[in-house]
């Protein structure tokens, strides 16, 4: 696909797919510590989806390239709360309607030209793969004020680290007879059903929160018929919706035994 020239810190607009079109936009700031934001913005309507992260048992990963421009030292992506989709018995992780997928660049100093290629999947009746190149030399002659608070939006939905001292999270164990982690929430605040666990994009998949039968603990399912051996012991990500927002926390997995988790 042709490289689409910039205009201002935005992109033209490029249909990917029926209904849905990609651009990318920036803040056009430098902050400290030479990064900036940047974003890959889509437009689809809520019919059609793509993926979060760790996209689940049917998804398709997004991937950023970066490696075609010229001072960007690295990049981050950082990535809104997801919807939790449950659909013909597979578990996936998505994103609905408009969306922004905000992204940190570390600079290097040198005069900033991007050069973004996007590999992603969009599925409205049918999931495809979908492909996207962009160049957009920024200037930071000054903020783009609207596409800064696009982008500052969707941070806003991202998941930030648990840094109170109580700690939502009692403990979390694998639990073989259910063939789930469980996980005992200790804070009113959380949203157990909302609760994503993931030991990495190429880790082991956990499905959809379930509470258990006696409600003390809440049960995510091991997708894919993954053998659970060496599940105990595996540090593993919690990401969930409370009150104050989306948060995670990296916890690692203890025997369902170990603790005094059920009682």
């Amino acid at each position: 696909m042709l490289l689409t020239p910039a205009v201002a810190a935005e992109t033209p607009w490029q249909e990917v797919a029926p209904g849905a079109r990609v651009r990318l936009i920036s803040s056009d700031v430098l902050k400290p510590g030479d990064t900036t934001m940047v974003a890959l913005e889509i437009d689809m309507p809520l019919s059609t989806n793509t993926y979060w992260r760790v996209p689940g048992e049917t998804g398709i990963p997004t991937v950023f390239d970066f490696s075609g421009s010229r001072g960007v030292a690295g990049h981050e992506a950082l990535w809104p709360f997801p919807l939790i989709e449950t659909k013909s018995g597979y578990v996936d992780y998505v994103y609905r309607g408009p969306t922004v997928l905000p992204v940190e660049l570390k600079l290097d100093g040198a005069a900033v030209e991007l050069k973004l290629g996007v590999v992603m999947g969009v599925c409205s009746e049918i999931c495809v793969p979908v492909t996207a190149s962009f160049d957009l030399p920024l200037s930071f002659a000054a903020p783009d004020r609207a596409q800064g608070l696009r982008i500052a939006q969707a941070l806003a939905l991202t998941p930030m680290p648990w840094d109170d001292p109580r700690d939502p999270i009692a403990w979390v164990g694998f639990d073989a007879a259910a063939k789930a982690l469980a996980v005992r929430v200790d804070d009113a605040e959380l949203d157990p059903l909302s609760l994503i666990a993931d030991t990495g994009e190429a880790g082991q998949l956990f499905g959809a929160p379930q509470k258990s039968p006696d409600g003390k603990l809440v049960l995510l399912p091991l997708l894919g018929g993954e053998s659970s051996r060496g599940v105990e012991g595996m540090p593993v990500r919690l990401t969930f919706m409370t009150e104050m927002g989306p948060f995670s926390v990296e916890r690692r997995i203890s025997s369902a035994g170990s603790t005094g988790a059920v009682d």
